[in-house]
């Protein structure tokens, strides 16, 4: 798959394609992605990509014809019969979350347009943004840190980037563990300021430990996350021993 980043700081892409485990999706070309800037797309000699917004008010707003013909000059680059959806970061877009993950994973991929300033020119929206993806309900100085969770989650993946192929299967939010949270997790030392490990996990019984594994993601995401257990319920995933758990548990919660 490929992702087409549009930036006015592609440096700040540079470290993370190459460091972390995920590196090894963009090592690999299992994710290509290429970074463009608009700038290298604006005429005259100032090369500018912003403009004051009409009306009046503070700030800049990214101008529609530098990012027209940046996405130009990509579609020519791809050479697609089906032109790759073109991704905007904004605040109105759907939140991010681990069912879209898993629909980039499985695509060929898209173009992500990192806004900046006060926002993108809206003719510029109108007529060539297909998607419109937010992290959350909060505002960041651009696109870059939202463009990089995506390629982050989408990367990790992709076959052979983790250590473990099911690893990322007993993730948060997976359906694989019917979209509940995690449960805790502890590794050595045995002892640690007078913490002890649940002894479940020192039991060497694995029905045992599975099962407080499953208690634990229960009990963590009807504390946290109680619309995520609903929607399992609403799912029937949850068994009449889940059930039983977190009626005995109503007062920990």
């Amino acid at each position: 798959m490929r992702f087409d980043v549009i930036t006015l700081f592609p440096e700040l892409f540079e470290p993370f394609l190459a460091s972390g485990v995920t590196r090894r999706a963009y090592a690999s070309g299992q994710v290509q992605v290429r970074l463009w800037n608009p700038r290298d797309h604006a005429e005259g000699n100032y090369r500018r990509v912003d403009d004051r917004p009409f009306g009046g008010g503070p700030g800049m707003v990214m101008m529609a014809g530098p990012l027209a013909r940046c996405l130009a000059a990509i579609r020519a680059d791809r050479a697609e019969d089906q032109p790759a959806p073109l991704v905007l970061f904004s605040p109105i877009g759907r939140h991010l979350d681990h069912a879209a993950v898993q629909g980039w994973s499985a695509s060929a991929g898209a173009v992500l347009l990192c806004g900046r300033y006060e926002g993108v020119d809206q003719r510029f929206i109108d007529a060539h943004v297909d998607v419109q993806v937010s992290l959350g309900d909060f505002v960041l100085s651009g696109g870059e840190i939202a463009a990089v969770a995506l390629l982050d989650a989408v990367a990790r993946l992709q076959p052979g980037v983790l250590h473990d192929a099911g690893s990322h299967q007993l993730d948060s939010f997976n359906p694989a563990l019917d979209g509940l949270l995690d449960c805790p997790h502890y590794t050595r030392p045995e002892q640690w300021q007078g913490a002890g490990v649940p002894a479940p996990l020192l039991s060497g019984h694995h029905a045992q430990i599975e099962r407080w594994r499953r208690d634990q993601r229960l009990l963590l995401t009807a504390r946290h996350r109680p619309d995520l257990l609903q929607a399992a319920r609403a799912r029937g995933q949850l068994t009449r021993a889940d059930e039983a758990l977190l009626v005995q548990s109503q007062d920990l919660l």
